[in-house]
């Protein structure tokens, strides 16, 4: 959108691209038949997660699709009436409902009955968004592009995720657990610490070295892909416990109404 470097748009616009067409099949993978992930574009429900990530989708794959296309057209010296506008829209789209896509893994789980998923409905959008942004300069920066951009967005992504790894290691009620405690709980912190400190501080430190920002886009996309399998592991630990959700929710009632009974 800013005019960057039109090798780094090209690359990202073809990583975007990539992205749209994996997803369906992945998303196809997990409903089983093709035709449900068809029958979720025959309405459009915005209280419905799925339903929602099945749209978010298809324009985001229609977006990349037709930043690629006119951007590739305009390279060749194709010359065709108001194609750069059509680029820049492709690419507007791209970015707006790219953003939207990476979070939307964190929205799905977290509108399930899941307790540990619940509990941080709040949180997972972020936390996925961030790690997906993240994970995508990293690889930007791995293919050789160690702009400004990708620096910026490096230290913004592990900074924040420091913050989330802070927030989840602080809180300790029982539907944490599996954060806290067996394999999901050590592949949480391993991965939060990876993604999160260790690839700030190598940032830090080596911040105009390309070697030192190689590591750090390594450590980055390490922890990142460690930790959504360790929130899926957390997920199905949890499931087990589902009466932490319950005393959860009645300590916090109970603290609600002494509050009231107080004011």
């Amino acid at each position: 959108l800013f005019h960057a470097d039109p090798e780094l748009v090209r690359v990202a616009l073809w990583m975007a691209l990539a992205g749209a067409m994996i997803c369906p099949v992945l998303l196809i993978a997990d409903l089983g038949r093709p035709s449900r992930f068809l029958n979720m574009l025959r309405v459009f429900k915005w209280r419905s997660a799925m339903s929602m990530g099945s749209w978010i989708l298809s324009a985001f794959g229609g977006a990349a699709f037709t930043a690629v296309a006119a951007n590739e057209a305009i390279r060749y010296g194709i010359q065709l009436p108001l194609l750069p506008q059509i680029a820049w829209l492709g690419e507007f789209g791209g970015a707006i409902t790219g953003l939207l896509l990476a979070s939307y893994t964190g929205v799905l789980i977290g509108a399930t009955a899941i307790p540990v998923w619940h509990q941080h409905r709040h949180l997972l959008p972020a936390h996925f968004l961030t790690s997906g942004l993240g994970g995508s300069s990293a690889i930007l920066e791995l293919l050789g592009f160690l702009a400004p951009v990708t620096q910026f967005i490096g230290f913004a992504a592990a900074g924040v995720e420091t913050l989330v790894g802070l927030l989840l290691e602080w809180d300790r009620g029982r539907v944490n657990k599996p954060l806290h405690e067996g394999k999901s709980g050590w592949t949480m912190r391993i991965a939060g610490t990876l993604e999160g400190p260790i690839a700030l501080v190598v940032r830090i430190i080596w911040h105009g070295s390309p070697g030192g920002r190689y590591l750090a886009a390594i450590l980055f996309l390490a922890g990142s892909l460690a930790s959504r399998y360790a929130w899926i592991w957390a997920g199905r630990a949890s499931a087990h416990d589902p009466q932490a959700l319950f005393e959860e929710e009645h300590a916090r009632i109970q603290a609600r109404a002494a509050a009231a009974r107080t004011a």
